[in-house]
């Protein structure tokens, strides 16, 4: 029986700096949390597929709002698989492709705000010294991983959005009781591109 945090050897690292620097010192309101746990999002499906696709790890922001991987598909190497995150009042929003796109984004110290069918970085930095705990977190980053902070965390969630997004909605309308799921989740993403471009 293993003794690590995850299967997957990014957040287990990430996992071992959280203990070493503190919670909530990587980014504004993040933190790991159980690995797998289901009882945040349980909320949106009891239904066993929905529950085994989905692979929580971490608080999202102050309000605890929660990340998770969406297993797209079986591949091995979950951390490529895309982040999703579920807000404190009920929204449900596509993040990142995959980890390596997350950990850049939370590179740029940002909180994360999460609508009904959206997610977005504020664009106000949090006020960090050059020497503090956020500090080693971006270290780590370029150390273990060869990344750095993203410029545009928003760039890496509209990205994520075009990829997987459509196939996300439809996947979760799967499971839920709302016939207007997909349409309105397509919708809202729809008018924050627009928003973001104008």
């Amino acid at each position: 029986m293993s003794d690590a945090y995850s299967p997957i050897p990014e957040l287990n690292l990430l996992k071992e700096l959280e203990e070493r620097i503190g919670v909530d010192n990587i980014s504004p309101g993040f933190y790991l949390t159980d690995f797998g746990d289901t009882a945040s999002i349980s909320t949106w499906s009891k239904d066993s597929e929905f529950l085994d696709s989905l692979l929580s790890f971490a608080n999202a922001n102050a309000s605890n709002s929660i990340y998770a991987l969406w297993r797209i598909d079986r591949r091995a190497d979950l951390a490529t698989l895309p982040v999703v995150v579920f807000g404190d009042e009920g929204g449900i929003a596509v993040v990142s492709r995959n980890l390596r796109d997350l950990f850049q984004q939370l590179g740029c110290n940002r909180s994360i705000t999460v609508g009904d069918y959206s997610a977005g970085f504020s664009d106000d930095e949090d006020d960090e010294d050059e020497q503090g705990p956020h500090a080693e977190y971006l270290a780590w980053l370029r150390q273990h991983l060869d990344l750095t902070s993203t410029p545009d965390p928003n760039a890496l969630v509209v990205a994520a959005e075009k990829e997987v997004a459509v196939q996300f909605a439809n996947w979760v309308g799967r499971f839920i009781d709302d016939e207007d799921f997909v349409e309105d989740f397509l919708h809202e993403i729809a008018w924050a591109h627009k928003e973001s471009d104008g």
